[in-house]
């Protein structure tokens, strides 16, 4: 049997579900990431979202690296000792579709302030008594949805957006892949301004490299229609904030759901989750990087961290392993 350890807030969280689906789990240690060096002497497998020098140093019997996450920013891999194997995990690109569409039907339909106003009792209709109706809303039917990062997540919110009508242009570095999607425009980043030019929703699926941070500024956000709206489910470095806010506090953006950002929380205290005050803007919906927590993601992560411990006790590579 081998010895797991869970480090970490989310890593720690999967430890009931994993052991439910682990018929012989072994040992299980649950640690945080500071005070599971002084555990990984003894370690086989270990499941956490950050891997520094000083867990290298201390895993002298570890296999296999697994983050349960996709992202591998937080992974310092020359730190990992010679002979081990590193995965990451998907299943969210459900989830964060689902919340990408949301976000877009929320935003062009102005759910939030007119559920605001109608709990004061004021009817943004055309059926209040005395003020004029308000301008029909569009639909998102025969609408342009811009895919920057047309991967796994970048497919399932293109199959959704079919749904509604919508006409779909992406970008992705293997172009090849999907070339049989029907997209209406398919290309690598030398199409970016033509796709910004066309979309009336543009979402961002795409991991933060030196290729994509900052891929978003003033003159890229230029491009786009002032009917716009922007949604970043990918990281926050894709987007230059201090242009965003300039853009959206100008209205030539009609607004952006945000679910990523620039700051995140290291203690209980109130974080702020970027350096310009998009929380003063109307015209933005602000989330703290939740569009891929749902129920699906956390049954389809443990499945597959589960099945790659199996593989590792039995010699097999893993599941998604990061060459």
């Amino acid at each position: 049997m081998l010895t797991v350890a869970l480090a970490g807030t989310f890593a720690s969280s999967l430890a009931a579900p994993l052991r439910a689906e682990l018929a012989t789990p072994g040992e299980l240690i649950v640690a945080d990431e500071a005070t599971v060096v002084d555990k990984l002497a003894d370690v086989d497998v270990l499941v956490t979202m950050a891997f520094t020098r000083a867990m290298g140093m201390a895993a002298r019997r570890l296999k296999l690296l697994q983050v349960p996450g996709a992202g591998l920013e937080r992974i310092d891999r020359a730190a990992l000792p010679p002979g081990v194997a590193l995965a990451n995990a998907y299943g969210h690109e459900i989830g964060i579709a689902e919340f990408a569409l949301g976000a877009m039907l929320a935003l062009t339909r102005e759910f939030v302030p007119l559920d605001a106003a109608l709990r004061r009792g004021v009817w943004r209709s055309q059926w209040a008594v005395g003020t004029p109706p308000p301008a029909p809303w569009p639909e998102l039917a025969g609408a342009t949805l811009g895919i920057l990062g047309y991967g796994r997540i970048g497919q399932a919110l293109a199959r959704r957006a079919r749904a509604f009508d919508m006409t779909i242009c992406a970008i992705r570095r293997d172009v090849a892949r999907s070339r049989q999607d029907g997209l209406a425009l398919l290309g690598g980043l030398e199409i970016l301004d033509d796709v910004l030019r066309r979309a009336d929703y543009l979402v961002i699926t795409m991991p933060s490299t030196p290729a994509t941070r900052g891929l978003i500024g003033d003159a890229q956000l230029a491009l786009m229609k002032r009917t716009a709206v922007l949604v970043n489910v990918a990281r926050a470095d894709i987007v230059d904030e201090g242009a965003l806010y300039r853009a959206l506090s100008a209205r030539a953006l009609a607004g952006a759901a945000l679910d990523v950002w620039s700051r995140y929380p290291s203690d209980p205290a109130p974080t702020p989750p970027a350096g310009m005050p998009f929380q003063e803007l109307s015209n933005v919906l602000m989330t703290p990087h939740v569009s891929g927590w749902t129920t699906g993601m956390l049954r389809a992560r443990v499945r597959l961290i589960a099945d790659n411990i199996r593989r590792t006790a039995r010699g097999e590579p893993p599941e998604n392993l990061i060459s």
